[in-house]
């Protein structure tokens, strides 16, 4: 199978469309400064993330690129003490990804990882990854030991320390978060204590750690779990959208199928009512596995019919029409597994500094599927944002994390919407996202703490009743408040 249809099958079935952005950490374009149209740039002393809509004062930014060894630790001891002396926050990242702050540090010190550093260990089929590597770097590691990532984000742009940090999952099946695949990690408290955290050893603070945002430890290597790297036939199966959630449990229970994702459709009449299911299972011929490639011709083409649904329902028909039957007709065919996860979210960026691309993502049981289908029905079609995507996948119940979005096994559905950077539509934005998390949350379920910080607080809690404990625990580790960004500032600070 060529790359040609290779990438046309996983961007005609909407793969990984969900995570598309128009911002992107060290990008030239304006940022968002709060005013209507009103732009300001950045500088030495602002620092932004994805959403382009969080300009926040640093005192300074540091990349480091030191191996994992004494002299990193000995650098992030000292910036550790500068900063608790000065009563200045810190905070680590990576691609800094999230929308609302979570990875910035208000008149504090960011650091940056930018390492790669990774050892393969095929005995334990484990890889040792420095804090910074990305996924790109670990599946160029992998794919030539014939290795894959057990569990990643949806792209390979983002941080491994970062993905265990905001307890991200992916599209492999039958898994939990990522954070469910790290065997041991070693982790710098606020008070410069080197400790090694495992499901088994100081699991406290692996529980607290997996998910918690940078906010108990830094992170500075970690052993992670990996699978073996395989050829892979797709399946595509358009249904009603109120037969997806039995469907999709049919194909999580059977142990041939390796990958599952599901898409609905986003046309405003008939919003929701139809679903795509695409499974993965392990082709016959495992023999002379192609090196893991990138993005084709036709993943960029591919986004710009994502782009073009902005304000036209014939597109987003069209689009739907591409991915349910032309998609699958052109691009049905065999993919490794590294191939299928090796996209960079840049891919979709549209690079237009009047809107930005803001993500929402929300968590369900099973049983409550057509609740959620129902609230979105309801509540997104009344708003004015333009609706893109969302992407159907599988979390396993995660018992691990404190801040766990998973009590039980859930459908996840990631959302992507187009957005004015303009007062109104912010305003508008904050709205829905809040009438939505009142559904969801009423029916069970939780949304994803990385994006806009649009919820209330009680929204919060009802969502992660172990919010207060995390917070105490924090406090505890931290009683100087060292590690900080908008997610503690906003919230969890204030329980």
């Amino acid at each position: 199978m060529t790359n040609f249809t290779r990438r046309a099958a996983l961007f005609a079935a909407g793969g990984v469309a969900g995570w598309g952005l128009s911002r992107w950490l060290g990008s030239d374009l304006p940022v968002y400064d709060g005013t209507d149209r009103t732009f300001a740039p950045t500088s030495d002393t602002i620092m932004n993330d994805a959403s382009g809509l969080s300009p926040t004062p640093i005192n300074k930014h540091l990349v480091l690129t030191e191996d994992a060894g004494d002299r990193l630790i000995t650098v992030l001891r000292n910036e550790l003490a500068e900063a608790t002396a000065a009563g200045r926050p810190v905070n680590v990242g990576a691609a800094r990804h999230s929308m609302g702050g979570q990875a910035i540090p208000r008149d504090g010190t960011a650091i940056t990882f930018d390492n790669g550093a990774l050892q393969i260990d095929s005995a334990a089929k484990t890889y040792r990854a420095h804090a910074g590597a990305r996924w790109s770097q670990v599946i160029a590691a992998l794919d030539p030991a014939g290795w894959s990532p057990k569990v990643m984000q949806s792209n390979h742009d983002f941080g491994v320390a970062a993905t265990y940090s905001v307890n991200a999952h992916g599209w492999p099946v039958p898994f939990g978060p990522m954070g469910s695949t790290v065997r041991s990690l070693r982790m710098l408290l606020p008070t410069g204590e080197l400790v090694t955290c495992s499901p088994t050893e100081n699991t406290d603070l692996f529980n607290l750690g997996m998910g918690g945002y940078g906010l108990i430890g830094i992170i500075v290597d970690m052993d992670v779990e990996m699978v073996p790297n395989t050829r892979l036939s797709p399946s595509f199966e358009v249904m009603e959208a109120k037969g997806f959630a039995a469907a999709f449990q049919s194909a999580i229970d059977d142990p041939a199928v390796t990958m599952a994702y599901g898409r609905l459709n986003v046309e405003r009449d008939t919003f929701f009512e139809k679903a795509l299911l695409i499974t993965y299972r392990e082709a016959d011929d495992q023999t002379e596995l192609p090196p893991a490639t990138g993005s084709g011709w036709m993943s960029h083409a591919a986004s710009r019919l994502y782009r073009a649904q902005l304000g036209s329902e014939a597109f987003k028909s069209f689009r739907w029409w591409n991915e349910t039957t032309l998609g699958p007709a052109l691009g049905g065919g065999d993919a490794t597994r590294n191939s299928l996860i090796n996209e960079p979210v840049v891919t979709l960026d549209d690079r237009n500094p009047d809107r930005t691309d803001i993500l929402h993502e929300y968590f369900v049981g099973f049983d409550a599927f057509d609740d959620l289908l129902t609230a979105c029905r309801e509540v997104i079609p009344a708003s004015y944002q333009e609706f893109l995507n969302v992407t159907l996948r599988y979390v396993a119940q995660d018992d691990q994390a404190v801040l766990s979005f998973a009590s039980e096994p859930r459908i996840a559905a990631v959302m992507s919407f187009s957005q004015e950077m303009t007062q109104r539509a912010e305003a508008d934005m904050a709205r829905m996202t809040q009438a939505l998390i009142d559904r969801i949350v009423e029916i069970g379920g939780a949304y994803y703490l990385p994006y806009r910080p649009h919820a209330r607080l009680d929204q919060l809690t009802s969502a992660y009743a172990r919010a207060p404990e995390f917070a105490q625990a924090k406090r505890q580790l931290d009683p100087r408040l060292v590690l900080r960004n908008n997610l503690w500032d906003s919230y969890l600070g204030q329980l």
